[in-house]
């Protein structure tokens, strides 16, 4: 099943969140408005805004209200995103340039705190403590998988834990708070709003493996960047720990990694990646990713069998499934 079909159901809503994005960065100074936009347009799956506006369909839904949850979800991710892209030297995300490469990395990282900023304004219209609280936690645990992955850059030594505790951090909270957030801004029972934050935990957990692997298995055209690019930046993901763990295979991707971290990631990657794809790694990881998915299925055991239900069971698939 495509996403399209699956968001068909919520088209509308979703329209008035796009145009509310496109709003919230109308700023009136000239480049902030343009680079903001810039990676706007740049696209995306708008997960975040989805799983708002279906886990408020669990409470008493008015799209207003959602607004005031959806956007900010989505902004703080888009500023995420550029201020990776300086810390990565990337050029191009989603076969588009960065802000990074289209200006420069100080007009990317005002542009990403400018986003940053929006996103805590717009959410402050939604008159519960509660919500910030949760949502500021998130931001900061966030930041911490950040720095965790710094910390760990070409470290061959590091653990499967290690590398779980650092995507729930930098990937599967914000999901998961983007569920419970839009079951309590509709006013939803904490019972919901727990199951809601535990599907979009462990389905942000598999979106963050499947992103990972498709590093290795994608191709350029499918990525809109070049397979491989999580290593060139120093990134160990979970398909290279798996692969150092294969007898014959260790040494000599541990050799490649020494020379990739010595050329400081400029240089060609497809001898790694040949290593990984003939490791068996890449299977191990999809099935780890679809116990995550099992896992979020049955979180939603027990609420309502409503068709926002159904939407987030689909989209659970998809993402379990998903090549690009």
């Amino acid at each position: 099943m495509k996403l399209q079909e699956i968001y068909a159901r919520k088209k509308k809503d979703i329209a008035a969140i796009e145009k509310e994005l496109e709003r919230s960065i109308n700023v009136d100074h000239a480049l902030l408005r343009e680079t903001a936009a810039h990676l706007l347009k740049a696209g995306g799956k708008r997960i975040r805004p989805v799983f708002v506006l279906l886990s408020g369909e669990f409470g008493n839904y008015d799209l207003e209200r959602m607004k005031h949850v959806a956007v900010p979800m989505e902004l703080i991710h888009m500023s995420s995103l550029v201020h990776d892209d300086v810390i990565d030297d990337a050029n191009t995300r989603r076969g588009q340039l960065t802000v990074r490469s289209k200006w420069d990395n100080r007009v990317a990282m005002y542009t990403g705190d400018y986003i940053f900023a929006r996103a805590l304004e717009i959410i402050s219209g939604i008159p519960k403590p509660e919500l910030h609280q949760i949502m500021s936690k998130a931001i900061v645990q966030m930041v911490i998988g950040e720095m965790e992955q710094i910390r760990f850059f070409y470290d061959t030594e590091q653990s499967i834990r290690d590398y779980l505790l650092r995507i729930r951090r930098k990937t599967a909270l914000l999901i998961a708070v983007s569920c419970k957030l839009g079951a309590l801004s509709s006013d939803a029972d904490d019972v919901t709003a727990n199951r809601l934050y535990r599907f979009g935990y462990n389905v942000g957990m598999t979106f963050q493996i499947r992103d990972d692997v498709l590093d290795i298995r994608g191709t350029e055209k499918e990525l809109g960047k070049p397979p491989g690019s999580d290593v060139k930046q120093g990134n160990i993901t979970l398909p290279v720990i798996y692969a150092l763990q294969v007898p014959g295979i260790r040494e000599p991707l541990r050799r490649e990694l020494e020379r990739i971290q010595a050329a400081d990631g400029q240089t060609d990657v497809s001898a790694f990646i040949e290593l990984i794809r003939s490791s068996g790694a890449m299977e191990r990881a999809d099935r780890l990713a679809s116990r995550y998915i099992d896992k979020a299925i049955r979180a939603l055991d027990g609420l309502p069998d409503c068709q926002a239900k159904r939407d987030l069971i689909d989209i659970a698939y998809f993402i379990g499934d998903r090549n690009y």
